[in-house]
């Protein structure tokens, strides 16, 4: 085994990822809050009765403080659906919800309205935006679309974007020649044959993740190199059997051999055919995209 596949299979056991399986994902989090007085708590009869206050129980916040917290707990009600388009969020009746401060409540939303998920206007307040004004390749709105309702729908959308994205990198990478590339390539698919034999899926999906990154950022496309995170996501978020980097499998390792085979060949029309095999050796992906054709 190479020095960096230890060193990265080590790194993957001793880490906790950062990403929750969708068993493990608690839809709300954090306990409810001891009874107080609240003003217009009303206004969150829909909600949750288990949600309450941010940052009192680990297991949801993945270490990303109180700001943080409150932006995933609020985006998930909001893709969910339990905070309904055009819902007003008043941001007092949010502090005390959560027990937070006004600071973290308005740096919360202030993200949210990047992600497009509220507005905020003069005179009119903050509302929940619809879906369609709601920035759908956020890596944020991915996870939670993934974990919750619009699951299904989130993971074959997802399935669609990386057939059309990666077979073109996968050719467009074939024509730099970069041998550094083409060695961490090898590395990470030696990495995943490694992990796969000892059964270590995390390490096996961090490699994976990284493989797939990495080939589109060599593709010398800016607009392709954009979408890495996107693909990051859906490989983070899949969870099922939606394309062959799901799971630790010898098929899903042959056609990521293939890939580094065609690109060190230079040759971009076999490393495209090898990606699409890659991305349908599942039989449910062929109900989404075609069989890819032999050249």
């Amino acid at each position: 085994m190479s020095t960096l596949a230890h060193t990265m299979m080590t790194a993957a056991r001793s880490a906790d990822s950062g990403l929750a399986s969708p068993g493990e994902l608690d839809r709300y989090p954090y306990a409810e809050a001891p009874a107080v007085d609240r003003v217009g708590v009303s206004a969150w009869d829909g909600a949750d009765p288990e949600l309450g206050r941010v940052g009192r129980r680990a297991g949801g916040s993945r270490g990303r403080g109180l700001h943080g917290q409150l932006v995933q707990q609020l985006g998930q009600m909001i893709v969910s659906g339990d905070l309904g388009a055009d819902r007003p969020l008043v941001p007092e009746e949010i502090g005390q919800r959560f027990e937070v401060s006004r600071t973290v409540v308005r740096e919360s939303l202030r993200v949210l309205e990047a992600k497009g998920l509220v507005s905020a206007r003069p005179n009119v307040g903050t509302r929940v935006r619809p879906v369609s004004d709601w920035n759908l390749l956020d890596p944020d709105i991915i996870e939670w679309r993934a974990f919750g309702p619009q699951r299904d729908d989130q993971r074959r959308e997802l399935s669609e974007l990386r057939w059309t994205i990666e077979p073109l990198a996968a050719r467009l990478a074939a024509g730099h020649g970069r041998e550094d590339v083409q060695q961490r390539l090898m590395d990470m698919v030696e990495i995943m044959g490694h992990a796969m034999a000892q059964g270590d899926a995390l390490t096996f999906s961090r490699a994976d993740s990284e493989f797939h990154s990495l080939l589109i950022q060599v593709a010398g496309n800016r607009m392709l190199e954009h979408l890495s995170g996107i693909v990051s996501s859906a490989l983070q978020v899949s969870g099922g059997p939606v394309t062959g980097c799901d799971r630790p499998n010898e098929a899903s390792l042959a056609h990521h051999g293939r890939i580094c085979d065609a690109l060190a060949a230079g040759d971009g029309a076999a490393a495209e055919t090898a990606m699409r095999q890659l991305l349908t050796v599942h039989p449910e992906v062929e109900r989404v995209v075609p069989a890819p054709r032999e050249h």
